[in-house]
């Protein structure tokens, strides 16, 4: 084609009219121009050197073809994991440790901080608030009374088995004496010793303070002293309540004499 057009160009009355030939001189010279350039572009470009037969050559060296492998073995058996050692991976010890350990081995989660005593190991409350009714058998040589009532305690333990705690009874009998029921109160603190299991805590107390008694008898203080020493134990229904059954010896000093008595409590208890 370019031969056809260089020739044309020198001899126009090869195939036209002579007319206008200026015009179709023109016109062949564009179209002359135009091939050339085509030609020229196509011999200048660049081969596009292209690996078609491997798409991804290094694919097997990222971190996501090793990645991948790590999961692969760790689904296979995660106890043969710590044998294997892959070249030009970066050293990571907390994913390697991870990896390495089966799951049953894995550390449990630390368990949330529990009340603990300031000496000992055992993790509770220190304080115990105790409500209970109660019934004292008083004996004397003035009258003879079965009383019932109310008694409250408290208590705080130093650590895990010795404790100091205060005591209060306040009870009423049906025995009239000088056209007056009998009421006799206890109140007085001591230490208290504990055996402080999972569900049951058995223990022992000595409470020491003073006794009031009703009524007045002539010539008589309605005022003594009083000395409880007994146990009971406490029954654990849950971290914050217990169940309690306690008895005692109770020992006064009314009317010049001394008086031994016996005292039954049965209550709750608050831990806090």
């Amino acid at each position: 084609m370019v031969l056809f057009t260089v020739a044309t160009w020198e001899n126009p009355s090869w195939g036209w009219p002579s007319e206008g030939s200026d015009m179709k001189r023109l016109l062949l010279l564009v179209l002359l121009l135009g091939s050339v350039s085509i030609a020229q572009a196509q011999v200048n470009a660049p081969t596009l050197q292209i690996d078609r037969g491997n798409a991804a050559p290094d694919f097997s060296s990222t971190s996501a073809a090793k990645a991948t492998l790590l999961n692969d073995l760790a689904a296979a058996n995660p106890i043969s994991l710590s044998a294997v050692r892959l070249t030009n991976m970066p050293a990571s010890p907390e994913v390697a440790t991870a990896l390495a350990l089966p799951l049953e081995n894995a550390e449990p989660a630390s368990p949330s901080p529990q009340p603990k005593f300031l000496y000992g190991g055992r993790a509770d409350y220190r304080w115990e608030l105790g409500f209970g009714a109660t019934w004292l058998r008083f004996r004397s040589s003035v009258f003879n009374a079965s009383a019932a009532g109310i008694t409250a305690s408290v208590a705080y333990f130093t650590n895990d088995w010795f404790g100091i705690e205060g005591d209060i009874t306040a009870a009423f009998a049906p025995t009239i004496l000088a056209n007056e029921h009998v009421k006799i109160a206890t109140y007085g603190g001591g230490p208290k010793i504990a055996w402080r299991q999972k569900q049951w805590e058995p223990w022992l107390h000595g409470i020491f303070g003073g006794a009031h008694e009703q009524p007045q008898i002539a010539d008589q203080s309605r005022n003594s002293y009083v000395i409880k020493a007994g146990g009971g134990a406490d029954y654990r229904w849950n971290p914050r309540i217990s169940f309690r059954l306690e008895g005692d010896y109770v020992r006064t000093g009314f009317f010049n004499q001394s008086q031994n008595d016996f005292q039954l409590t049965g209550g709750i208890v608050f831990h806090f």
